[in-house]
């Protein structure tokens, strides 16, 4: 395994961060911990989870990955050998009324509130990174690549929730604080006004970055290596797109797709084409084609951490040893030549 700082602080985070997502609907507690376990044993030790999981989201299964992360961490008595991150959910009335009436603000209430119940659920006393999993503003995120500018805002000002996150940094519960779905504008203001009035520093940017889906290489990537801020990758796979599992129509029994036809985001006419590109170079350099996916993003300068989410041991295992594969120039080039053919397909 290889690792890398975690932004600015002196935390050492593999490159490879196991996802949960799944764990509590497309997987069961003991696939989850035979997965916790092989990750451990391969020298991942980066766990990321949130509030909101498991996915697709639902009030029955709200909480629920956090819950099986918390009985594995106090069964293998593993907490000091994790690097254990978790999110607060943004505001989603539309979708999440579960989640606090859809109404989170990212203010002294609500952080506390939330942070605190995912501390219960995860049996643990303290998270290593706290984030904010999508801004409280409208924005561009979610797939959207234009900005439509607000009728209206009423949102939370940057300063206080700094303020509401460092008290939680100060009382023990956080050591760092992340960003997540988030704009080069957010990203700046966070650091402006962590600056501007000596408050805990953002130290990660959880965004989706993978072959479909290049679009943080524009401002963001920037940003990420000259403030000390890294990506750390959700989606790598394009919802394991880019494994060509689901090319000419397949629909592999209980993939992701094939169990939630509405997640289309990479399965577009345009990331179709794109796919099918990317899969006959794999082939072509005698490669996998989701670890050559994922070779790639691995080897991107602006990254912290790849977080890579598997529904079953054969992939996971595959996701993990992508770790050892070093693209050759010639592999690199040749992606260069399918993404100025097919940009960002799936933003």
């Amino acid at each position: 395994m290889q690792y890398r700082k975690l932004g600015n602080t002196d935390i050492d985070v593999s490159v490879i961060c196991l996802g949960t997502m799944t764990w509590g609907q497309q997987n069961t507690k003991q696939q989850a911990f035979e997965q916790m376990d092989y990750a451990l044993s391969q020298g991942v030790n980066f766990f990321d989870t949130a509030e909101l999981y498991a996915i697709p989201p639902k009030a029955e299964t709200y909480g629920r990955t956090e819950e099986i992360i918390g009985e594995w961490l106090r069964a293998r008595g593993s907490r000091e050998q994790i690097v254990l991150a978790s999110k607060i959910a943004g505001p989603g009335e539309d979708w999440i009324p579960h989640i606090r009436g859809g109404k989170t603000r990212f203010d002294k209430h609500d952080i506390p509130l939330a942070l605190d119940a995912s501390l219960k659920r995860l049996q643990t006393e303290y998270l290593d990174l706290y984030q904010l999993h999508w801004p409280q503003r409208e924005a561009n995120f979610f797939g959207r690549l234009g900005f439509e500018v607000p009728e209206e805002e009423h949102i939370t000002p940057i300063l206080e929730t700094l303020d509401a996150l460092a008290e939680q940094v100060k009382v023990g519960k956080v050591r760092h604080i992340g960003l997540s779905n988030e704009t080069p504008w957010g990203v700046m203001q966070f650091l402006h006004y962590a600056g501007l009035a000596g408050l805990p520093r953002i130290v990660s940017v959880q965004n989706p970055y993978s072959l479909l889906n290049r679009s943080y290489e524009v401002g963001l990537a920037e940003v990420s290596w000259r403030e000390q801020v890294g990506l750390l990758s959700y989606s790598p796979l394009g919802f394991g797109v880019l494994s060509g599992k689901y090319l000419n129509g397949a629909r592999p029994e209980g993939a992701r797709i094939t169990l939630y036809p509405d997640y289309t985001r990479y399965s577009n006419p345009a990331a179709v084409a794109a796919t099918e590109s990317y899969v006959k170079l794999a082939h072509a350099h005698e490669l996998d084609p989701a670890q050559m996916a994922l070779a790639y993003v691995n080897s991107r300068p602006f990254l912290t951490s790849t977080i890579i989410s598997a529904t079953n041991m054969e992939q996971l295992r595959s996701n993990i040893a992508s770790i050892n594969l070093t693209l050759s120039a010639e592999a690199l080039s040749a992606i260069e030549e399918i993404h100025n053919t097919h940009a960002n397909p799936s933003p």
